[in-house]
């Protein structure tokens, strides 16, 4: 019996025992989980010990075991990061605003080359090195919280108001516009009944950007041009509108196509009122460039294209001024300027249902005919001109003098349609005598005759007749044409300081640039015939040209 085997159930506890240390030494390195474990087994001292109690305690040990895992992981110690290198565990956008913040107190080329700089004041080195002008520094700003940024932002946000006018923007244009209509507009004003400009020109700019630029353009030259001084502010308004008024022009005229093309269909009143504000422009400025002739130009090819008006008062108007200025100009153009167009216009030129005697024209010359001489004689000039460049022996043929006469008994024959006791009839008698006084210049020597001075004469006496001191200014603003052809014909010397006392009296009342050019070309002619050189007088518009010079006289 003592040599019998071992007892059964001391072998089951040493089994029990065995596995449960082997599994708490292999499922946990930790001491910890080794004690726990062998403490907490059962041996089976009772019968209600068995073995399959141990699988709860087993499983008991390895949720003690996952647990402990999870609470031990955030203490592990991670490797210590290298020094070089980015670092991983600072995101992207974090390193930019440090790069950023860094890039604030380098210079501003370096910042602008987004190039490293070495921070060197007053200039860096890095700057010196490349051969490159160094910016410097901005200067430090005080820290501000974000509350503190965005009341500055909301407080430096300026509560502007629209313009009262768009394009009068500030003192300075306003005073252009209150120029324009306190003096500008009543020295263009052209007649006595009506003032084009005051009632129709400026309501409409009030509408219409580009008309405005081109009124404070046409206002700020004048005063630019009579100001021996002028401000800088005053010719850079000036330029500004010169520049909007072109570019707006040329939008409204692009706008305006037929079928694809580029043939004007209908071009607004706007556009060619404001074309008219241009060309008035280069008269009031005394342009000596020949300016004007674009504009001209651009208005009989408007005039030309529109079938339809909505403003027969305006087409009136613009007509009107475009057949004066145009058949003007060629009393002083050595190019004659008059073309078919300006023909047919003036044939077609037609008063308005509204208007029913001529004297309701607002210039001198176009409705009463006195510029159909005025173009006629024109072309007696160029013959004699030709033939004169030939070195013919006389400067006339039969055709030339059949003309002439047949001018001459027109001219006898006209009749003034305005009423004898009002300043527009003096002034159309003056037109007609210095309209024969074109004339006989054209086909008479040039040299001191009686005839000469009586018809000089007679048209001073016209001229003192007028009323300079009462009338309204629409006498005085048509007076440049008529004075530059006294001008040329007086060979006598005593007639001279009335005119020069006219000159003066029209530059000081209208202010107009081309006035002193008139006056210059004038007085040269009469320096010419002193010196015995009247042959050369004949030709006043070779004597404009050969200074480079192409005005009008209006």
């Amino acid at each position: 019996m003592e040599n019998a085997g071992p007892d059964p159930a001391q072998n089951l506890r040493r089994r029990s025992t065995y596995s449960t240390s082997t599994y708490s030494t292999t499922s946990s390195s930790s001491p910890e989980f080794a004690n726990d474990t062998v403490d907490s087994v059962i041996t089976p001292d009772s019968d209600d010990d068995q073995p399959m109690e141990i699988v709860p305690k087993i499983e008991e040990v390895e949720e003690a075991s996952i647990d402990g895992l999870a609470e031990s992981k955030p203490t592990v110690t991670l490797p210590t990061p290298r020094k070089r290198g980015r670092p991983r565990k600072h995101p992207l956008q974090e390193q930019k605003k440090a790069s950023h913040s860094r890039s604030k107190t380098g210079c501003g080329t370096c910042r602008r080359r987004k190039k490293k700089c070495d921070e060197t004041k007053p200039s860096c080195i890095n700057c010196e090195k490349n051969n490159v002008v160094c910016d410097g520094y901005e200067p430090k700003q005080p820290w501000r919280s974000g509350k503190q940024r965005a009341l500055t932002v909301r407080h430096s946000i300026p509560a502007e108001l629209p313009m009262l006018v768009e394009g009068v923007e500030g003192s300075v244009d306003q005073m252009f516009f209150h120029h324009f209509t306190a003096q500008v507009g009543k020295v263009l004003s052209l007649t006595d009944h009506q003032n084009p400009f005051l009632e129709i020109i400026v309501p409409m700019a009030m509408g219409h950007t580009g008309l405005m630029h081109s009124l404070l353009y046409l206002s700020g030259s004048i005063l630019v041009a009579n100001e021996p001084n002028p401000k800088s502010d005053w010719e850079e308004r000036q330029e500004h509108h010169s520049s909007k008024a072109m570019r707006l022009l040329q939008q409204d005229l692009a706008s305006t196509t037929s079928n694809g093309t580029n043939a004007v269909a209908h071009i607004g009143d706007p556009s060619i009122a404001q074309t008219l504000v241009l060309c008035l422009q280069t008269v009031c400025a005394g342009d000596l460039t020949g300016s004007y002739r674009f504009h001209l130009n651009a208005m009989k090819e408007m005039l030309s294209r529109q079938q339809h008006f909505p403003n027969e008062q305006l087409r009136q108007f613009i007509l009107e001024f475009l057949l004066y200025h145009d058949y003007s100009s060629s009393i002083t153009s050595l190019a004659n300027p008059l073309d078919q167009r300006s023909i047919d216009l003036m044939d077609g030129f037609k008063l308005p249902e509204f208007m029913i005697q001529p004297q309701a024209g607002t210039l001198l010359g176009v409705m009463d005919g006195l510029f159909g001489f005025i173009s006629r004689i024109r072309q007696l000039r160029d013959q004699i001109r030709e033939r004169r460049a030939l070195n013919y022996a006389h400067w006339w043929d039969a055709a030339i003098m059949d003309d002439a006469f047949a001018i001459d008994n027109a001219l006898r024959m006209w009749q003034c349609v305005h009423p004898p006791d009002t300043p527009r009839y003096t002034a159309s008698l003056l037109y007609r005598q210095c309209t024969w006084l074109y004339l006989h210049r054209t086909i008479q020597h040039s040299r001191p005759s009686p005839a000469f001075k009586q018809a000089v004469d007679e048209g001073l006496g016209y001229l003192r007749s007028l009323p300079w001191d009462t009338d309204d200014g629409s006498t005085q603003s048509i007076l440049l044409m008529p004075l530059f052809l006294l001008g040329c014909a007086a060979f006598e010397p005593a007639q001279r300081p009335e005119i020069s006392d006219a000159f003066s009296r029209l530059q000081q009342w209208s202010s107009l640039g081309n006035i002193k050019y008139a006056r210059m070309i004038v007085e040269q002619i009469w320096q010419m015939m002193d010196e015995g050189r009247e042959a050369e007088t004949w030709d006043w518009e070779t004597i404009i040209a050969r200074r480079g010079w192409d005005f009008l006289v209006t």
